[in-house]
């Protein structure tokens, strides 16, 4: 190699290199929309989140096939808003999916009438744009959606005559729709490539050959889902093949709301890549560690590769410490067990031989002082819940993850206080309900054994280190970080 051309490529390494240890982190807003508004009172806000929750921890629990996504409404309303095809879209933000798809026009979807929150119902499904191009079956990017299928399969699936699969030969057939199916619904879309631009980050970004898939029919979800799980097609993955230093770790803060949209100021913020505060100086830095945050290592699963789960080691309620049972401390070899950090629902579930003597011990000290609420309880499917006299005898929460991480729970976070009455000709009277859920005692089903939900991450900023393979907590003023950061 001439001394020049060796000069030149190690010039544009340095500079590179450069580049990624200078670049400063991408901030995108989180828009939180559900709220009491939304609902003809408080009690059917909470059975539609907790009805929610169920129906989603358990499809988790029952996923056989690589591909099958989850109900993402109501409770899962944490919206990304990106451009397209020239066209502004709004995404639920999702770490237990590992796609990205959106309704495409022409777009017809059945039962999904009243499912689409009120801030972004008027988004129109998108125009392909004349620059978009269909993915290939010979693509890695089709074997990924379609659960790793050889390629040759997915040519015949694409009618790619004989001739050509035999010489390898497919790339000019396009990929095989592919099918989701989750709780309540499903769709069927084919996948693309395009610009994705994120004119609203602190900087833009340009994404150039983002795939997505693009979905023309659905049953039951009029909006589409930027899948953030641990997939090849996931946005953190994608834009980890062109910027590592920003899709190798991500974070987002979500802003505490108790479904009070009057409560939420600001967006909620998320993050990609690594950042510091210089409190001196009062600015961002990018570092490759953060000493605030709790840390936990992520365990692999052999099953569900795509799920971000961690080992839950024991729960402290008030003064006692009750120890999780083995299988919610780590994955075995069918890919059972752990406990999934799940931007995409709402409360925490824990199972049966964990939450039961949580309850017994929760109970024991707030009941000393506050009378059962059953008829609350029964309308909004939190148990137990109380009419409130005092809050003070309500016992602490910490969380202990496997590599001595300890996160505790602000009480807000797990004790939530309403008005219940009035809509009955009754007086109104405060109560408070725990906001954790039974996941139940599934022995015969596969998937984790728990979930730490998005109302229990309110107030925390959520750090996943992809590069680390581990998932972090630090308490936070969410609103106060999005100021800092913006």
């Amino acid at each position: 190699m001439p001394p020049s051309v060796f000069i030149t490529l190690l010039s544009i390494l340095l500079t590179f290199n450069t580049y990624l240890s200078s670049s400063k982190p991408l901030l995108l807003p989180l828009s939180h929309s559900l709220s009491k508004s939304n609902f003809n009172s408080t009690h059917h806000l909470l059975k539609s989140t907790t009805t929610h929750s169920t129906t989603r921890f358990r499809n988790h629990k029952q996923r056989h096939h690589h591909h099958v996504s989850l109900p993402l409404s109501p409770g899962t309303d944490y919206t990304l808003s990106f451009s397209l095809s020239s066209q502004t879209i709004s995404l639920y933000m999702d770490t237990g999916s590992d796609v990205v798809w959106l309704p495409c026009s022409p777009f017809s979807c059945i039962l999904c009438e009243g499912k689409s929150p009120s801030t972004i119902s008027n988004v129109k499904p998108l125009n392909i744009s004349a620059a978009a191009r269909k993915v290939s079956c010979k693509s890695r990017a089709c074997s990924a959606v379609h659960s790793r299928i050889p390629s040759s399969d997915l040519c015949a699936m694409a009618q790619c005559p004989l001739e050509d699969i035999e010489i390898s030969d497919c790339a000019k057939f396009t990929c095989p729709s592919f099918y989701y199916a989750y709780g309540d619904g499903s769709f069927v879309a084919k996948l693309y490539r395009d610009t994705l631009e994120i004119p609203m980050s602190n900087p833009s970004l340009n994404m150039h050959n983002f795939t997505f898939g693009c979905a023309h029919e659905a049953l039951g979800e009029p909006i589409g889902v930027a899948g953030f799980g641990r997939g090849a097609l996931s946005l953190p993955a994608q834009l980890a093949t062109s910027s590592p230093h920003l899709g190798n770790q991500f974070s987002y803060c979500l802003v505490s709301h108790s479904f009070d949209s009057a409560r939420v100021r600001g967006p909620s913020p998320l993050i990609l890549g690594r950042y510091s505060f210089d409190r001196k100086n009062k600015r961002i830095e990018s570092q490759n560690d953060i000493i605030d945050f709790k840390y936990t290592p992520l365990l692999e699963n052999p099953t569900h590769p795509y799920f971000y789960l961690v080992g839950l080691e024991a729960v402290t309620i008030g003064k006692k410490r009750l120890i999780s049972p083995l299988n919610l401390t780590k994955v075995d070899e069918k890919g059972n067990g752990g406990m999934v950090v799940d931007s995409g629902t709402t409360y925490t579930m824990l199972p049966a031989e964990m939450y039961t003597p949580l309850v017994t011990e929760f109970s024991n000290r707030v009941e000393m002082f506050n009378r059962r609420a059953p008829h609350v309880e029964d309308r909004t499917g939190l148990s137990p819940c109380y009419y409130i006299d005092s809050v003070k005898n309500v016992p602490q929460l910490i969380f202990h993850f496997v590599g001595n991480s300890s996160v505790t729970m602000p009480r807000r976070n797990y004790f939530y206080e309403f008005l219940d009455g009035g809509d009955d000709g009754k007086s109104k009277r405060k109560v408070g309900c725990m906001m954790l859920m039974n996941g139940g005692d599934f022995p015969e089903s596969d998937g984790p054994t728990g979930l730490l939900g998005n109302y229990q991450q309110q107030g925390f900023e959520v750090m996943y280190d992809l590069e680390n393979k581990r998932v972090g907590f630090a308490e936070r003023k969410c609103a106060a970080l999005w100021d800092t950061l913006g």
